[in-house]
């Protein structure tokens, strides 16, 4: 075959950034010009960002898109580009990817399937291509096709799958590429991370390598791009069924290109090994979506309510790991310049010193808290350099008591006003948390994981409080897991005080021995049911014969179990409706703008519920 240098380029763009937009395509563009590449492939939709929304509906967006596509032009003399934007057509609008060679516009190749689960909603913004079909469209004062159709480059035939094109089975034009003997396809995406997703990719492009006898390369967005969705920026090419290169997921740059010399001896190297590991891949994720979220908000840092348990503890370690990752890759001037807040770093421990100008955390006591959360807290804290308060809020959780006491003429008492008494308690540590986040600028990080979004096991306006929520869509079980991963892996000794605590909410008075698992159930039934009811949308009959040949529970426990979760879920959809904005990081979610959507009034599956009773 041909010899032939392949590029492909991963940015981390924002809506309505044009000119961000634009110079990152630009330097990347440069960057494949200095290493000598003659075609480049950007992702999908990289000139306006994958998470436009309905901005993708309006008349004037997709036509400015096209003019930053003119204004790109003159930027590849001397290589062919192929970048995703959207074009409209009368009132229709479809995901392109426009080809670019030395200045000229080849074409354009529309997406022929849209995505439409999951976190996906392209149906609202965009209509499929016909296949085969090919039109023409007037660009630059030219006629432009725009449709099904490849391209040639020095001998070398090269075609599109565009992101969802490629996990449609038989139909996936694909088949239509091998029939035209294409040498080389791309996969230009915008794909969401999620944990283990990388693994299922890799055995995709492996597959389709062999499959359609073509070299295939798969190109990602990458970053948290418009705040939910985080883009791993990953790049893969295989042949014949073997992988031979991949990137670095996950990175802090602006933009990465990875370059191939698409010849027969590199074609014939030795596979690439890869392997996953869910937890690196979470913190990875986790810390680079805080970065993004920060600097793209124009924020001053992050303030956290840290309680000492699990899952404030898992999030400052997150904020700890952005900072020490940011600067490893990028180095302490760079990482500082692009997070755009003005610091002072003179210390030989820059991170450190980073995380102290930009992360303060406070404990918030009451009369129920223990000495060993506070302990654990400011432990934790210290050690990461992060800004440590600790106060008490008894004086306003009294206030507050007394007022409604004295409104309706009796005391309110633990037996009566259970539920009452723990949520003035996480109530009352908003208002002054929120104090905290205005006076310093930053953003308030809420600690809501998926398993109390499950059940709604959070307090509406007190723990749910925030302007992010890092770990709303990761359950409970992992998390637990993770910390004990993070305190040896990670080196973060101070999680060893963390990892010895039982998950409590502290609420209640500490004769009540109160934890977590006695108000709801074991975590890691939780998980199992969530799975089934939620990721697979099963009915509670279903899940309870699938998990009685699974888990060793007494049926009648297990019958409660399942029948709490789903009277929970139902009864607490509106609290999810409220829930921060959250990170989608595992293969499903609970927040029902990106995810499961669900009534806020229902009957709560009551007749499904008699249904698992009385079998």
């Amino acid at each position: 075959m041909s010899s032939i240098k392949i590029a492909c380029a991963t940015v981390n763009q924002t809506p309505l950034d044009w000119s961000g937009n634009l110079g990152r395509i630009i330097d990347s563009i440069q960057y494949a010009k200095e290493n000598s590449v003659q075609l480049l492939c950007f992702p999908e939709l990289a000139l306006t960002g994958y998470g436009s929304e309905d901005l993708f509906l309006s008349y004037w967006y997709p036509k400015k898109a096209l003019a930053q596509l003119e204004k790109l032009v003159p930027h590849c003399a001397g290589i062919t580009v192929a970048v995703g934007l959207p074009v409209r057509i009368g009132d229709k609008v479809f995901n392109c990817v426009a080809v670019v060679e030395d200045q000229k516009i080849k074409g354009f190749v529309a997406k022929q399937f849209l995505a439409i689960d999951g976190v996906h909603y392209e149906f609202r913004w965009f209509t499929p291509w016909e296949a085969g079909k090919v039109i023409s469209l007037e660009f630059m004062g030219a006629a432009v096709p725009l449709g099904d159709m490849i391209f040639e480059k020095e001998g070398i035939k090269y075609g599109f799958e565009i992101c969802e094109d490629a996990w449609r089975g038989d139909v996936r034009p694909g088949f239509r590429l091998r029939d035209r003997q294409v040498d080389l396809i791309f996969n230009p995406s915008a794909s969401h991370f999620a944990m283990g997703k990388s693994v299922l990719r890799e055995d995709l492009i492996k597959r389709s390598s062999e499959l359609f006898n073509a070299t295939y390369v798969y190109v990602n967005l990458l970053g948290n791009e418009s705040g939910r969705m985080i883009f791993d920026g990953e790049i893969l090419l295989a042949h014949q069924g073997k992988l031979l290169l991949k990137n670095p997921i996950l990175s802090f740059e602006d933009f990465q290109v990875l370059t191939f010399d698409l010849n027969q001896q590199n074609l014939n190297a030795p596979e690439l090994k890869s392997d996953s590991n869910l937890n690196l891949e979470f913190v990875k994720a986790a810390s680079l979506g805080l970065f993004d979220y920060l600097r793209k908000s124009r924020s001053k840092g992050f303030v956290l309510s840290l309680s000492g348990g699990a899952d404030s503890s898992t999030i400052a370690v997150l904020v700890a790991e952005m900072v020490r990752r940011g600067v490893e890759e990028l180095g302490v001037e760079a990482f500082v310049k692009k997070l755009g807040i003005p610091l002072q770093v003179k210390s030989t421990d820059p991170v450190r010193e980073i995380i102290g100008q930009i992360f303060f955390t406070a404990y918030q006591a009451t009369e129920n808290s223990g000495f060993s959360t506070y302990q654990s807290a400011k432990t934790l804290s210290e050690s990461i350099g992060a800004q440590f308060f600790h106060w008490k809020i008894d004086d306003e959780v009294q206030s507050y008591t007394t007022k409604i006491e004295n409104a309706i003429g009796r005391k309110l008492t633990w037996k009566e006003d259970d539920i009452t008494l723990q949520n003035i308690q996480a109530r009352a540590r908003s208002p002054i948390i929120w104090m905290l986040a205005n006076i310093k600028h930053c953003l308030l990080l809420s600690t809501s994981n998926r398993s109390e979004g499950d059940v709604g096991y959070a307090t509406m306006d007190g723990d749910t409080s925030g302007s992010i929520s890092p770990i709303a869509a990761v359950d409970k079980h992992f998390i637990l897991q993770w910390l004990q991963w993070a305190e040896k892996n990670l080196n973060y000794p101070a999680l060893k005080k963390v990892n010895s605590l039982q998950p409590t909410a502290e609420l209640r008075p500490a004769e009540n021995q109160q934890t977590d698992e006695s108000d709801l159930m074991p975590y890691a039934v939780i998980v199992e049911i969530e799975r089934l009811a939620i990721r697979d949308r099963r009915s509670p009959l279903d899940v309870f014969l699938i998990l009685k040949e699974e888990l060793s529970i007494e049926p009648a426990v297990l019958k409660g179990y399942i029948k709490k979760f789903f009277q929970l879920w139902s009864r607490n959809q509106w609290k999810r409706e409220r829930l921060a904005p959250s990170f989608h990081l595992d293969e499903f979610n609970v927040d029902p703008k990106t995810w499961y959507r669900f009534p806020i009034l229902s009957a709560g599956y009551r007749e499904e519920l008699e249904e698992l009773e009385n079998y």
